[in-house]
């Protein structure tokens, strides 16, 4: 049982980071998934799937997973880099880009 502690990333609908400084710990799959010959729909018969927990820091994701004796894998997140802009950086006499409209 393998679990992977990682930082999720901010949704599409997200224009800010609300929701994405917590850390998450989830369980890798165990089976695969499979189709109901039926309904068509997936199915999977490992639970651990569905677990999800969430932790406000990584040391605390990390200690948790020690504690409860879980094999786990740390996925650092990679931050972009920050990139300041004005706007009268559009107006600059020095612009190394001109106007497209």
């Amino acid at each position: 049982m393998l679990a992977r502690i990682y930082r999720p990333a901010k949704t599409a609908m997200q224009s800010g980071k609300a929701k994405s400084r917590s850390w998450r710990l989830e369980f890798e799959p165990a089976s695969a998934r499979f189709v109901d010959p039926l309904m068509g729909w997936t199915g999977s018969t490992d639970m651990n799937g569905q677990v999800k927990l969430n932790f406000d820091t990584k040391e605390e994701a990390i200690e948790y997973a020690e504690r409860h004796g879980i094999a786990f894998r740390l996925h650092e997140p990679q931050e972009p880099p920050l990139i300041l802009k004005a706007y009268a950086d559009n107006f600059a006499t020095n612009r190394k880009v001109s106007w497209t409209h």
